[in-house]
């Protein structure tokens, strides 16, 4: 079932924060890797809004595992012609042709049930290709997607996880792959840095909330809003977490600033630092969207705090002027009539 265009007024307000630094990308090309995913499509189109409203002239080329698939989805970005598909897995892609101003590598596995030993390698040997195509192809800066994940477990005395924090994952836990993986990209990063003088910038994502999240996976705001709209009660398996959610074309802003304005090597939290717990999330959906909540039977640890994964956005708000800006009832309204209007 095709999706239908990310609301206008999301593409002006990603635009009306971004304006003056597009500047660099006029006239020059840009590659983008996980380019059919949730972050992948947000930035493509919130790029192709930019490269018509400024005139900049510029083309995208975006990776796909499966272009057909892609066009099927969202065949109004198929149409654009400043963007085109380049098909190829992220970790042995064929490097397109030409040169390219820009790479923003994005593509990575975490939604989908992949084997951990499966997405190790797909992190490892997709940032390492990508790295390399971005030296052989002239760029000049490249955004590595990454993740809170490489903090490990967020400790109980750290309300809001920093940059400074060198915690990490538990390498004995297969579950740690996602993190391990991100952890060993900026490591290629930082070496393709001091080696290429490519400047990596990155980005390390927390959680998110807009059109494309899947309203079936293991993301709980998806799970909450879908249950809502189809007037089913909001079920809670355990309500004590903490966790922080930031609109998608927020989202945008951040990782289009990062990419242009950040400062290589010097890793920004993506992120709201408005923390909330599972169950007053699912409150807040229900009273949103209408509906109910029914709270599963759980028995809290009373040992320990509820876990928590909340950034610190210090560092971005002080160096690079981002923040939260639109407020969490109006993602979740904002995504259930994206979810109606693709329905039908």
């Amino acid at each position: 079932m095709p999706f239908p265009p990310l609301p206008k007024e999301d593409l002006e307000h990603v635009l009306e924060h971004t304006r003056p630094l597009w500047e660099q990308l006029r006239v020059n090309r840009i590659f983008v890797t996980g380019a059919t995913g949730f972050f992948g499509i947000w930035l493509l189109e919130t790029f192709a809004h930019a490269n018509r409203e400024l005139g900049l002239g510029s083309e995208l080329v975006g990776l796909s595992r499966n272009p057909e698939a892609f066009c099927s989805r969202v065949p109004h970005l198929a149409r654009e012609s400043s963007i085109t598909l380049h098909q190829g897995d992220v970790r042995d892609f064929k490097f397109p042709e030409g040169s390219f101003s820009h790479v923003v590598h994005a593509g990575t596995t975490s939604s989908a049930p992949v084997p951990p030993a499966e997405m190790l390698d797909t992190i490892i040997k997709g940032t390492q290709r990508t790295l390399d195509f971005a030296v052989a192809s002239g760029a000049k800066r490249f955004l590595f997607v990454s993740s809170g994940a490489v903090y490990g477990k967020q400790p109980l005395e750290l309300t809001h996880i920093p940059e400074t924090y060198n915690g990490s994952p538990d390498p004995m836990d297969p579950s740690s792959a996602y993190g391990e993986g991100k952890r060993v990209g900026e490591l290629l990063c930082a070496l393709t840095h001091q080696e290429h003088g490519l400047e990596t910038t990155i980005a390390r994502c927390f959680a998110f909330v807009g059109p494309h999240l899947p309203l079936d996976a293991h993301f709980a705001i998806g799970n909450f809003i879908r249950d809502a709209m189809k007037g089913d009660p909001i079920t809670v398996k355990n309500g004590a977490p903490y966790r922080s959610y930031l609109y998608a074309a927020d989202l945008a802003i951040w990782l289009w600033t990062i990419l242009f304005k950040g400062e290589a090597c010097h890793p920004y939290n993506v992120g709201s630092d408005q923390e909330i717990t599972i169950s007053d999330l699912a409150q807040i959906v229900a009273s949103t969207l209408g509906g109910s909540v029914m709270d599963a039977a759980f028995t809290p640890n009373f040992n320990s705090a509820p876990s928590r994964y909340v950034p610190s956005a210090d560092r971005a708000r002080s160096e690079l002027g981002l923040q939260p800006l639109v407020p969490l009832e109006t993602a979740i309204r904002k995504v259930a009539e994206f979810a109606l209007k693709a329905s039908f």
